[in-house]
């Protein structure tokens, strides 16, 4: 060692008698052969003697600048004398006692870790090394070993770890040296490799002979041993070598003991470490085997149960709820099967899609138990982590998904296809060419109902009654045969033409009791009804001329809803279970509540008093009724009445609930249904429930959800609708539920279902919920439903808005997979004249593509664009500026078949759409399609959209935000080098979302991101950006949660909120336009740049004002929950990454239509 010359720190005197004896020592040390031990030995006793009695001495050793450590570590490394090492020693753990971790770091850097370890090795070579050298060495060690990140390793290296086992081995009885060995070894032990090579010396066997049962004495000593062991325990070596030796049931009883002696709760951290060494060892299959057997959820399950009312005992309650969970026996869902209960046949099927790998495995194959190893060893706090653990793995691998390869991030118009074979999609853009001569350019198209459902087979449509299983409503002149009674009657044999039904609408005051009670039931001409249920004929109505639906009038609210049109447009949906029920909901429509909806406070304890009572049906198994209600696998008879339990429905359009398991009285498992022709995509539900008892508080568990985490562990509600509330004048949708939490469930979800990983488990989304009305049917959703249906519905009710100066024009893009249209819309602005430059202009106004509903369960993407269609629709000043400013291409509903079947994410081809953009083919994803084909042309004439932007919704953040793509922005998040002329881009795509920032005050600038990552590399956003050549490029995502800023900070999100977004975009699109060709605007309209400016002072002056800057990001969304850049959610074709994103109207015309 480097013989160091003694520095004092300036304002310390030279004479100080500290300073002056390290000066000595560093004489003596610099001589070649020490002689004087004595002297040494003197110099040393006297530093510690002034040490031990003058603090000052201590900070004037430690002083930055100081050599004192250097000069004390030097006489270790050279002195042999025994005194003088202790001596030493003592010095070193004085200084290092106090100091905090300031001066154990400078010790480790001086080299003070090798130099201690040395003299162990040295020492523990003696016959008899020394008891008190022994004892301090490792005191010192056990201080300076968990600031030595590199400990472990030099302490292997050097030899020592035998050194203190045997120490250990022969000190079981000598408390005063047991104890630090214990400390060291615990260091030791917290690397792996030590930890395997310290259990094979048998150090594992050694601890359980130091812990025991309850005893106030050595308590220290004993904690210290249970953190050792569990340290060790960690290795999956060590933890089969104690279950192998039989440790688990003697850990059980200890911990038993301790619980039931400790009274006061003075010793929970000794109680704790024990419970860290049972978790440990149930980190492997065999160690949770083992604990099974031993009875140990029932212990823990019990000790918990008396912890709960001890507030401070929560970290024991936490660790065993950890624990049993992690021990619950791995169960399958209580399904048949994990693929969807409908199957739509295909007439292409790839051989390597997803499809054909789904219907190619052998019956029993798709949904094996696994209980794999794999994710095993992440920890969670059941209470604060809230099951975040995937979702922080989620966020490492964020990086590495980011867009490295910069010839990928150039926007490139490459036409991919023939121009000769684009032109085809001409007659789609009859604008660029109409030359206005005859403005009846629409006269020959029809506009009545029936026009565009002539081809289409009127199928029956029952409207359900709360008094009797749902039936459908039967034509007094079609009348069918009775069935017999031993054959279960079946809704297709009992059609029913709608023609028969009339609707009234009354006014609220005018609801007799009867209507509230029979929640309009219907009254028909036939003296008997048939019973489409399974428990049994109904009870009889009393016969009229017509079946009469009396509903709320609430057209002064709705403007474009109608039940009757509502019915009509049902009828040409095509589903493929061939849906014959209409939701109450979707006929009555949703009034937005004039009332705030807070987002919700999560109650403490919540997640783990669901938890235990989970674990109850382990312990307690015959107090789970464990009876199936509800089961769409039996389609001949799905709803099973008895009369004691709720009823379920879900067999209607975008409908989602599987299976209904009655566990205990008021509480039911509920398992949803995997998108068609699919084994996954658990998260849209939207079902009905009836014969429920009022004021019972009832418990509903979704238990097959797939996604790591939900903001329904941070205030989000679940949608509920009453028909008793709707038919007293409140048709609304509103947030309920409490007791909600999002976790982690025993159900596994087998490799073939997690895209390839194992160890996945589901999720289980609970909520509680008491009923308020007698004789009610509700609904439950996820978000707010849109349905297919609603969408043709709001189509005809806004063509009829047309005036002869707006230019609308309503087209059949392609037919789905499913046989239903997909609506292509132009909305612009009609010329002023027939003039040349009023027909140039007309012709040549950018254009703006606006796409929706790619994702089914993104219900909130439709209210936004219904938001958009209203605005684009309406006489307001603002909207007849934007129609002359941009000719709108709008596809409202990309998936229309998702929507219809009550899918999550996917098509009737049982994939993803937003994932197809790169190829999609014509056969098996026509409307992207198709979609793309249409941006081609556009490409291809020079006509290139200004702005596209794709409507998504958001399940797992809050606000309203955008993805745009940038190659600067997502080369920042690199290490890749590229030169100035790469990274050159026009920071246009940045105009928009700053815009929205001001105008909207649900839309958060801070949330958006324009990094392009490989994962998106075929969605919509970065295939239009890349190979269209759109600048303006977006996502924009609603949340299905609320917002956490602006002005409407802490409220849940609804309707309004979402339809306001929408009208909003169209204002900044306006805004956006002056931008972009501020003086051919301000030729046109200048007094309206006057009246948006105002609008948008008026937006800033009533929300939060940090929020609407036109600086760069505001500060970082700071929410515990990982979100990952898009709302495609899900990587396929595992649903942990993720965002999620989601006719035949009389207008549509085959003729021009693509099938």
């Amino acid at each position: 060692m480097n013989k160091p010359k003694m520095a004092t720190e300036k304002g310390i005197p030279s004479s100080s008698r500290v300073l002056m004896l390290l000066g000595q020592l560093e004489r003596l040390n610099g001589e070649a052969v020490v002689t004087d031990i004595e002297a040494i030995r003197q110099v040393t006793g006297k530093i510690l003697h002034l040490i031990q009695t003058q603090e000052k001495t201590r900070k004037e050793i430690m002083t930055k600048g100081s050599s004192g450590m250097e000069v004390i570590l030097t006489s270790l490394e050279n002195t042999r004398d025994l005194q003088t090492i202790l001596n030493i020693l003592c010095i070193l753990n004085e200084l290092l006692t106090v100091g905090g971790g300031r001066r154990v770091g400078v010790f480790v850097s001086k080299g003070g870790t090798a130099i201690l370890l040395q003299l162990l090795v040295q020492s523990g070579k003696e016959a008899s090394p020394s008891e008190e050298l022994m004892l301090q060495l490792h005191s010192l060690l056990a201080k300076v070993g968990p600031k030595d990140r590199k400990f472990g390793i030099k302490a292997r290296l050097n030899g020592a770890l035998n050194v203190t086992v045997n120490l250990l081995k022969q000190n079981l009885q000598n408390h005063k040296l047991l104890l630090p060995c214990l400390q060291v070894l615990r260091v030791y032990s917290s690397n792996s490799v030590n930890a395997v090579s310290l259990g094979k010396s048998g150090v594992v066997e050694l601890m359980f002979k130091v812990i025991g049962p309850y005893s106030k004495k050595s308590t220290t000593l004993l904690k210290v041993a249970l953190d050792t062991l569990a340290a060790l325990l960690k290795s999956k070596m060590n933890a089969r070598r104690a279950v192998d030796r039989a440790h688990v049931p003697a850990l059980l009883a200890i911990y038993q003991d301790w619980h039931r002696n400790d009274t006061r709760h003075r010793h929970m951290l000794i109680r704790k470490s024990i419970l860290g060494c049972i978790k440990n060892i149930t980190n492997i299959k065999l160690g949770r085997k083992t604990f099974i057997d031993a009875d140990g959820m029932r212990i823990l399950y019990n000790t918990s149960a008396e912890c709960l009312p001890v507030r401070t005992l929560d970290p024991l309650v936490n660790t065993s709820s950890l624990i049993m969970r992690k021990c619950f026996p791995k169960n399958r869902l209580p399904l048949p099967t994990i693929k969807s209960v409908f199957h739509h046949p295909l007439l292409h099927v790839p051989a390597s899609g997803p499809v054909a790998q789904l219907y190619s495995q052998p019956p029993g194959v798709d949904d094996v138990v696994d209980e794999s190893d794999d994710n095993e060893d992440t920890e969670v706090d059941t209470e604060n982590d809230t099951e975040n653990e995937e979702d922080e793995k989620d966020h490492r691998a964020q990086n590495d998904d980011i867009e490295t390869d910069i010839n990928k991030l150039r926007s490139r118009q490459v036409l991919t296809r023939p121009f000769e074979e684009l032109r085809v999609y001409e007659r789609f853009f009859r604008e660029f060419s109409e030359d206005f001569q005859d403005c009846e350019f629409e006269s020959s198209k029809s506009t009545s109902p029936s026009a565009s459902d002539a081809s289409k087979p009127l199928r029956s449509i029952i409207i359900p009654t709360a008094h009797s299983t749902p039936r459908p409503l039967t034509d007094p002149r079609n009348k069918p045969p009775r069935p017999d009674k031993g054959e279960p009657p079946r809704l297709k044999d009992t059609p029913v033409d709608l023609d028969s039904i009339s609707i009234s609408k009354a006014p609220e005051s005018k609801l007799e009791l009867e209507l509230v009670q029979g929640l309009s039931q219907l009254l028909l001409d036939a003296s008997q009804s048939v019973n489409g249920g399974c428990g049994g004929e109904g009870p009889q109505e009393e016969s009229g001329e017509q079946a009469v639906l009396e509903v709320p009038d609430t057209a002064a609210l709705l403007p474009l809803h109608d039940p009757d049109l509502y019915l009509v447009m049902v009828k040409g949906t095509c589903s493929v279970p061939g849906y014959t029920e209409v939701a109450y909901p979707d006929y009555f429509g949703h009034v937005a509540p004039n009332f705030r909806e807070h987002i919700i406070e999560r109650v403490y304890g919540v997640q783990r008093s669901k938890i235990f009572q989970d674990i109850e049906r382990l312990i307690h198994p015959t107090d789970i009724l464990d009876k199936v209600v509800y089961d769409l696998d039996l389609q001949s008879c799905p709803v099973i009445d008895d009369g004691e339990c709720l009823k379920f429905n879900s067999q209607f359009e975008s409908g989602n609930l599987r299976k209904a398991i009655q566990v205990r009285k008021f509480e039911y498992d509920l398992v949803l249904n995997s998108d068609i022709n699919s084994n996954h995509y658990h998260q849209w539900f939207y079902f009905e429930v009836s014969s429920m008892r009022v004021g019972v508080p009832y418990r509903f568990n979704i238990i097959n959800c797939e996604k790591s985490n939900s903001q329904f562990n941070y205030g989000m509600q679940v949608l509920m609708y009453s028909v008793q509330d709707a038919i007293s004048g409140s048709p609304r949708w509103v947030r309920t539920g409490s007791d909600i939490c999002y976790y982690k469930n025993h159900f596994s979800r087998s490799s073939i279902a997690a895209g390839g990983q194992k160890g996945k488990s589901y999720y289980t989304m609970t909520f509680t919920v008491t009923f308020q009305h007698k004789d009610d049917v509700c609904y439950f959703a996820y978000h707010y439903p849109y349905t297919y249906s609603t969408l043709k519905m709001h189509l005809q009710k806004l063509r009829a808005l047309r005036t002869p100066q707006i230019y609308y024009r309503q087209e059949q893009l392609c037919e789905t997979l499913g046989g239903n249209s997909c609506p292509l819309l132009t909305i612009t602005a009609m010329p002023e004249s027939t003039g040349n430059d009023h027909i140039c202009q007309f012709r040549n106004r950018p254009v703006v593509f606006l796409t929706a509903r790619v994702h089914p369960g993104e219900t909130n993407a439709s209210w936004v664009m219904k938001g958009t269609l209203e605005f684009l629709m309406s006489s307001s000043p603002l909207a007849q500026s934007l129609r002359e400013s941009y000719i709108f291409k709008i596809i409202p509903m990309l998936n229309p078949d998702g929507v219809i079947n009550g899918n999550h994410r996917c098509s009737l081809s049982g994939e993803d759409l937003n994932r197809q953009w790169l190829t999609p083919s014509a056969e098996l994803h026509p409307t992207i399609y198709h979609t793309k084909s249409l941006l081609q042309y556009l490409t291809a004439i020079g006509r290139t959209p200004l702005v596209f932007c794709d409507y998504h919704g958001h399940s797992r953040k809050k606000n309203v935000f955008m993805y745009g793509c940038s190659i600067k922005e997502t080369v920042w998040q690199t290490n890749v080098s590229a030169s100035s002329s790469d990274l050159q881009e026009d920071l246009g795509y940045r105009t928009l979302p700053k815009l929205l920032s001001q105008l909207a005050p649900a839309f958060s600038l801070s949330s958006c991101s324009f990094v392009v990552e490989r994962s998106k590399e075929s969605t919509a956003r970065v295939v239009v950006w890349r190979e269209i050549g759109v600048q303006r490029s977006y996502t924009m995502e609603s949340t299905l949660c609320g917002c956490d800023q602006g002005k409407y900070k802490g409220l849940q999100i609804g309707t309004r909120e979402l339809e306001e977004m929408g009208s909003q975009f169209c204002v900044a699109l306006l805004r956006l336009r002056r931008l972009t060709s501020p003086l051919e605007l301000r030729n046109h309209h200048p007094h309206l740049l006057d009246m948006e400016s105002d609008l948008i002072e008026t937006r800033c002056n009533i929300t939060c004002p940090t929020t609407y800057v036109m600086e760069e990001d505001e500060p970082a969304f700071l929410e515990e929950v990982d979100y990952s850049a898009e709302s495609d959610e899900e990587n396929d074709p595992d649903a942990d990454h993720a965002h999620l994103d989601p006719s035949s109207d009389p207008e549509f015309t085959h003729q021009d239509s693509l099938t």
